[in-house]
């Protein structure tokens, strides 16, 4: 009698301790599965994000880089200017602030499909991470490079408003604003302290995730 209680005790023993493990749990939403197909996120519907190119700078942006202070923007950088400037790109990565990769112009990745991949792998090495962000010079995402982003887990990442400095924009709830350094551009860093100083910004993901996500379909 004692035998076969000790025998039903081992067995429920083993079923309290195996059964919950059979169980599939939630999975938490992550960043990637914003939309149910490749898509461009161009906004969300509360609150700001602040965004930035950079694909030119030399010791001045460094400077401004060094003296950042939270909540940073999302820096979306050119690897090739990265690659120019280590110092700063090592100032990114050592600040832990939010960094995105920027590519060429959009028409770039259909007359060679290799390109994404190639600046995929730079940014990784040089910032020892996986983007969960990107967006092209131009914000044209030819449908080739959408289905490339969407293999490689990585969002394609628009904007509500290109702000090219000057007068500062009126807000907009969910918007995600840009400005970019670029070596034709017309924003300078006196323009873009100006912008953050304008709102309380938060992160891109804070903006997405607590609201229904926008997009912007492109042609076949």
């Amino acid at each position: 009698m004692l035998k076969k209680i000790g025998w039903i005790i081992i067995i429920c023993t083993l079923f309290l301790v195996l059964w919950p493990s059979s169980i599939t749990a939630p999975q938490l939403l992550n960043v990637f599965k914003l939309t149910e197909e490749p898509d461009v996120i161009v906004r969300g519907t509360s609150g700001s994000a602040m965004t930035l190119d950079i694909s030119f700078g030399d010791a001045a942006l460094e400077k401004w880089i060094a003296e950042l202070e939270a909540p940073y923007p999302l820096l979306l950088v050119d690897t090739a200017w990265a690659m120019r400037f280590p110092d700063s790109a090592e100032l990114i990565r050592k600040k832990n602030i939010p960094v995105a990769l920027l590519g060429k112009e959009g028409a770039f990745y259909e007359e060679d499909t290799a390109l994404f991949t190639e600046q995929l792998e730079e940014f990784t090495i040089l910032f020892g991470k996986k983007p969960l962000w990107f967006r092209t010079s131009d914000e044209v995402f030819p449908k080739l490079l959408q289905d490339s982003l969407w293999k490689h887990e990585i969002n394609a990442l628009g904007s509500t408003l290109r702000w090219k400095g000057g007068k500062l924009p009126p807000h907009k709830k969910g918007e995600i604003l840009t400005a970019a350094l670029e070596r034709k551009g017309t924003a300078t860093l006196d323009d873009i302290d100006r912008l953050l100083a304008s709102r309380e910004f938060q992160s891109v993901e804070d903006v997405l995730f607590a609201t229904d996500v926008k997009t912007k379909k492109i042609p076949e």
